[in-house]
């Protein structure tokens, strides 16, 4: 059995790829001032882009690929995908297909955005109520202990730390 099809030969029966290119009908350069606004966008110094502001919303990237913090959870916070027309200049980095089709995305991640005065009020509950409701405990168990010590006829030593989780923090 002969391989002609896989010999090597320098016939030119197939033609040159440039032959087959079409023509380019519009300007795909980039200008000095296009290419300093994507470096001060930073789509060449990470793996994910910076997403620009959009004014009045929090915006962030969010995974696909997490099962305990899902993208059907975050909507169900108010999170709603960003689309191309809310960020000029980034249709190219528009998801083509699947479920996120026609938002901004890149590999597992889409970008969504949030309410301003939501993602306050989550920074509120995440940054200042949880951990003042975690210092509280804190101190409630370091009186148990106190209290313990001095039935039992001891003292407990409590630092500037501890006591300082005593005293109201403002906002």
């Amino acid at each position: 059995m002969s391989e002609e099809r896989t010999k090597k030969s320098d016939d030119n029966n197939r033609g040159s790829r440039t032959m087959e290119d079409r023509p380019i009908t519009e300007n795909r350069q980039f200008s000095d001032d296009d290419r300093l606004s994507m470096f001060r966008q930073q789509f060449f110094q990470s793996a994910l882009p910076d997403l620009p502001e959009i004014p009045g919303y929090h915006v962030c990237w969010l995974t696909t690929a997490n099962p305990r913090d899902s993208i059907h959870s975050r909507r169900s916070l108010g999170y709603t995908p960003v689309e191309p027309h809310e960020v000029p200049g980034w249709e190219h980095n528009s998801i083509k297909t699947g479920e996120y089709a026609g938002c901004i995305g890149v590999n597992e991640m889409v970008a969504f955005k949030l309410p301003m005065r939501l993602y306050e009020a989550y920074m509120h509950e995440a940054h200042f109520e949880r951990p003042r409701a975690e210092e509280g405990k804190l101190a409630d168990t370091a009186d148990f202990i106190r209290n313990q010590a001095k039935q039992m006829g001891a003292d407990v030593y409590e630092g500037d730390g501890l006591s300082a989780l005593r005293s109201p923090m403002n906002r």
